[in-house]
């Protein structure tokens, strides 16, 4: 079924880097004249390129630019857009922007403010999900949050369990309890944690999982009581409660377990009445029991593997139904081939407990060639601060199984050259080319469990050296026979091998 004519004329996008981009990109296609609303202190040099017109939200972090509602809002009055993509993170999952887009009357490209409301509390969406029959993991998620009621149920689950916020997510107000006698100590730092982050203090518990996988389903719906899955998606290489590795198909896992899967996450959205782009996670058990963990209502930043191997275009898709166009697709017309991985790259330091790094990028190529898909949000010269998260860009790679897409993705990240910062791309190597992986033994411990293994093996470029490497001009060798040509760019892309 082909995409329709949007009404759309001027799209607004309140956010920065890769999505922005991706965003962009899908408005020239349509035809959508599109505007970027940014931070004055983020380096937009690269992203605005992609967008036809540039509006500022303001000095500050993101807390007084991206995740200010009335400012994002005004941004998009005086530009004269009528309507307005979040993206993901920031405000994607806000019911309040969705209302006040509403109020303003722009179209909101992403779910109803009630969908997102319903599922903006981790307890509430608990309990809704065992109305809908979709199993959720053994837990508590009352609203008598004192210290009594939470031991109770703390011993009636049993240890280990977790404690995590309701309203939460990225890792933020999440404790793992072994024993009775750090309950306590984890629910008094998970809340302050939860305050502080969040808003809110209110705590769930659940039962802890040893070594499970996290395993998300797209789904997509209408509006109308239409809604399809667009498959499965694991991301159980994980760090911090922060994906690193996503991939599709999941590897290992049986189609009748993949098939009561997608019933479920199907049962969560029509649950909600959804509208849109958006994703239900599960955690799954060693012996293939599955539970209810959230639903994101919004696009995912691993939405390219689905796209490569369902082959579709989610953002062309989310416009469309949010001008009130039709479903793209029936179930019957989606179907999985071939084999795709994402990693994302991040300005981090993986010696260093991963702390986020800042600096000018001094050099930059990106690798390339057939099945090979980069989402960046930065070139040469960008400039990159503390302030805004780390990650730089995403490297996706397609092939026609498994085997196939873990060497290309290897292949690529070798090819993948970043100067004057330093990045994760070396170790996404390791990650990646451990036999572990390539076998599908992967678990939300995969790098706790190998981390020895993946430490370098041979030391990291500093990024005083790399910027004067990247500075050096191309240098003609004679040697005994003819003249040749040695490039500074093939020594550094040896490099961290």
């Amino acid at each position: 079924m082909g995409l329709q004519k949007l009404d759309i004329r001027k799209l607004v996008v309140p956010n920065r880097g890769e999505i922005a981009v991706r965003i962009a990109r899908a408005c020239r296609e349509l035809g959508i004249a599109s505007v970027l609303a940014h931070a004055d202190e983020d380096d937009v040099r690269y992203t605005r390129r992609f967008f036809d017109e540039t509006i500022s939200l303001g000095p500050g972090d993101a807390r007084a630019t991206y995740l200010d509602v009335n400012k994002v809002i005004d941004a998009a009055r005086t530009s004269g857009a009528d309507a307005l993509h979040p993206g993901y993170g920031f405000l994607s999952e806000r019911a309040e922007l969705a209302a006040a887009c509403d109020d303003a009357g722009l179209i909101f490209v992403g779910p109803k403010a009630s969908s997102i409301a319903a599922m903006g509390s981790k307890a509430e969406s608990r309990r809704l999900m065992q109305s809908l029959g979709v199993p959720v993991v053994p837990g508590y998620d009352g609203d008598d949050q004192s210290l009594p009621t939470l031991t109770a149920a703390a011993e009636r689950i049993g240890f280990p369990l977790l404690v995590k916020a309701s309203a939460g997510g990225g890792g933020k107000g999440m404790k793992i309890v072994r024993a009775a006698g750090e309950l306590q100590p984890a629910i008094e730092s998970a809340a302050r944690e939860a305050a502080k982050a969040f808003g809110n203090d209110q705590l769930l518990l659940e039962r802890y999982i040893e070594e499970p996988r996290h395993v998300e389903f797209q789904i997509f719906g209408d509006g109308r009581g239409n809604i399809v899955h667009l498959f499965e998606r694991d991301c159980s290489i994980q760090r911090r409660h922060q994906k690193v590795v996503e991939e599709t198909p999941a590897p290992r896992y049986s189609e009748e377990l993949r098939a009561r899967m997608a019933r479920a996450a199907i049962a969560a959205a029509a649950g909600v009445d959804y509208r849109n782009a958006g994703t239900v996670e599960f955690i799954v058990t060693p012996d293939g029991e599955f539970f209810f963990l959230e639903m994101n209502t919004r696009l995912q930043v691993e939405h390219p593997v689905t796209e490569l191997v369902a082959g579709v275009d989610l953002v062309h898709a989310q416009l469309q139904v949010a001008a009130g166009g039709p479903m793209p697709w029936t179930q019957e017309q989606l179907a999985q081939r071939g084999h795709a991985i994402q990693v994302r790259i991040y300005a981090e330091d993986p010696d260093d407990r991963f702390l986020p790094q800042s600096g000018t990028i001094a050099a930059y190529r990106e690798p390339s060639g057939p099945g090979v898909r980069v989402d960046a949000g930065v070139m040469r010269g960008s400039e990159i601060g503390v302030k805004f998260d780390p990650m730089l860009a995403k490297l996706i790679c397609y092939a026609e199984d498994r085997g196939k897409a873990i060497d290309r993705v290897s292949r690529a990240l070798r090819d993948y050259v970043i100067l004057g910062t330093k990045t994760n791309i070396s170790w996404l190597r390791r990650v990646v080319t451990h036999p572990a992986f390539r076998e599908g033994l992967v678990s939300t411990r995969f790098l706790a469990d190998h981390a020895a293994e993946l430490e370098p093996r041979v030391p990291e470029i500093i990024p005083e050296i790399a910027a004067t490497l990247a500075a050096a001009p191309r240098q003609r060798v004679v040697g005994a026979g003819e003249p040749q040509v040695t490039d500074v760019w093939s020594s550094v892309g040896n490099w961290g091998r």
